[in-house]
C-alpha cells in the first residue's frame, strides 16, 4: 500500500510520518508540504492508494483539486484531517468523495484505525466479483429506453452503488441530456482512439460525473465519429468497466451493427423496451427472433413494457402470448412527470419522487442490489448450536 501525506506544516507531516512508520511493513510512505494547490500534481505523481490531506478544511471553494483527484483517480482513497470544520463543510467533502475526515491533529490510534479500514475495504473490492452489464435496446423509437436506462442508473446509484452508464447509440445517442444540462468534453469515439492507454483513470477522466458514485461515457456528438468505435473496443471497455464499477448500464441503439452485437453478447440481461401497439409488438418479435438465432438464453432477456395502461387494448397476457417472454417488467404511463423530467435533465426521483414511474424504477432497481442479511433471531441461533 502507497500512503502520500501532505500539508502545509512540515511539523505535522514529520508527526504524521513517525506515526505511519511505526507500522510500515509492506506500505510506501511519502509526505509532500504544501496546499490544495499541490494536491493534484502529488496525486497524478505518485498515484497512491491512501492519500492523506492535512489541515486544509478551511473553504467548500477550495475542494475543487480534491474532487478532481477523486474522480480522475478512483482508486485513490482519500482521508481528512480537520481541527475544525462546519457540517456544510463535511458534507461537500463527502460529495467530493473524501472516505474519512478525522480530528486533527491526528492521534496514531486514529490514524491507525483508518489506514486499517481502508485496507480492508480495498482487500474486499480487489476479491469483489465483477459487475454486471445491463443492456437497454428499445424494440422502436420513441419507445423510452434512454430515460429508463439512465433513470434505473441513478437509482441504482442512490442505493448506494457504483454505476457507469455507457452510450452505445453511436449514430444518435442522447443519453447525457437526460441527466445532465452540460455538453461532455469527451466521449465514447475520444476513448476509442485512446483504447491503447485506456485504464481506470483515463475512463474516469472521460465521464460526464451527473452523482460522485455515477458516471456517464457519451456518446459521439458527430454521427461521422460512430466508424472509430470498433467490437475490439467494446472488449477493452467493457472488460475494465466491469472490473472498476458494480453495474455498467449500457443504451444501444436500434441497428444490430458488430458493435451492437459484441455489447449484447456481453451483456448479463438484455431489457427490450417496448409499448402496447401493433408496431411494437411485431418490432419486438422480430427483436426477439434475432437473439434466439443467436443463442441467448431466455434468463437473459426481460422485456420492459413503458407506458404501460392496465385499460388498453393489449394486455400483458397478450405480449406474454404473442412475444413467448415470461419475465415482463411495467413502467406506468405518466407523460407530464417524464417530460418534466426529461426537459429539466434531472431524474424523475428527483422531480416527483412519489410518482408511479420513479416508484417502478426503484422496484425494477431494488432486487438488483445485493440486500444484506438479517441478523438471525435468537431462535435460530438457539437451533444452529444444536
Amino acid at each position: 500500500m502507497k500512503i502520500v501525506v501532505i500539508s502545509p506544516s512540515a511539523r505535522s507531516l514529520e508527526t504524521i510520518g513517525a506515526y505511519l512508520r511505526e507500522e510500515a511493513a509492506g506500505r510506501d510512505i511519502v509526505l509532500a508540504e504544501g496546499g490544495m494547490g499541490k494536491l493534484r500534481a502529488v496525486a497524478e505523481q505518485q498515484r497512491p492508494d491512501v492519500l492523506i490531506v492535512d489541515g486544509m478544511c478551511r473553504d467548500v471553494e477550495e475542494l475543487g483539486p480534491l474532487e478532481y483527484v477523486t474522480i480522475h483517480h478512483p482508486r485513490t482513497m482519500v482521508v481528512m484531517l480537520c481541527s475544525n470544520h462546519t457540517p456544510e463543510f463535511l458534507i461537500n467533502a463527502m460529495r467530493a468523495g473524501v472516505k474519512e475526515v478525522l480530528p486533527a491533529p491526528a492521534t496514531r490510534e486514529s490514524l491507525r484505525a483508518a489506514i486499517a479500514r481502508i485496507a480492508a475495504k480495498q482487500g474486499a473490492g480487489q476479491a469483489r466479483p465483477p459487475g454486471q452489464i445491463l443492456a437497454f435496446i428499445a424494440c422502436k423509437g420513441g419507445s423510452g429506453a434512454t430515460f429508463l436506462a439512465t433513470n434505473l442508473g441513478w437509482q441504482l446509484a442512490a442505493a448506494g452503488e457504483s454505476v457507469l452508464l455507457i452510450d452505445f447509440n453511436l449514430q444518435f445517442g442522447d443519453a447525457v441530456l437526460f441527466l445532465h444540462d452540460r455538453k461532455p468534453e469527451q466521449n465514447l469515439a475520444d476513448v476509442a482512439r485512446n483504447v491503447q492507454r485506456l485504464d481506470a483513470s483515463l475512463l474516469a477522466a472521460s465521464l460526464v460525473r451527473v452523482a460522485p458514485n455515477y458516471g456517464i461515457l457519451a456518446a459521439p456528438e458527430d454521427p461521422g465519429q460512430a466508424m472509430e468505435v470498433k467490437p475490439e473496443h467494446v472488449d477493452a471497455l467493457l472488460g475494465l468497466a466491469v472490473a472498476n464499477y458494480r453495474f455498467v448500464v449500457v443504451d444501444v441503439g436500434r441497428i444490430l451493427d458488430a458493435v451492437t452485437l459484441r455489447v449484447l453478447d456481453k451483456a448479463d440481461r438484455i431489457f427490450p423496451v417496448l409499448q402496447t401497439t401493433l408496431p411494437f409488438m411485431r418490432d419486438a418479435n422480430r427483436l426477439l427472433t434475432v437473439f434466439r438465432s443467436l443463442g441467448y438464453a431466455a434468463e437473459k432477456i426481460g422485456l420492459v413494457v413503458n407506458r404501460y395502461e392496465k385499460s388498453g387494448d393489449l394486455t400483458l397476457a397478450d405480449v406474454e402470448r404473442t412475444l413467448g417472454i415470461g419475465d415482463i417488467r411495467t413502467v406506468p404511463n405518466s407523460y407530464a412527470a417524464v417530460a418534466a423530467a426529461v426537459n429539466r435533465g434531472t431524474p424523475i426521483a428527483k422531480v416527483a419522487r412519489g410518482n408511479p414511474v420513479a416508484r417502478a424504477i426503484e422496484d425494477f432497481a431494488q432486487p438488483l442490489v445485493p440486500q444484506p442479511e438479517a441478523a438471525a433471531g435468537w431462535l435460530e441461533r438457539l437451533l444452529k448450536r444444536a
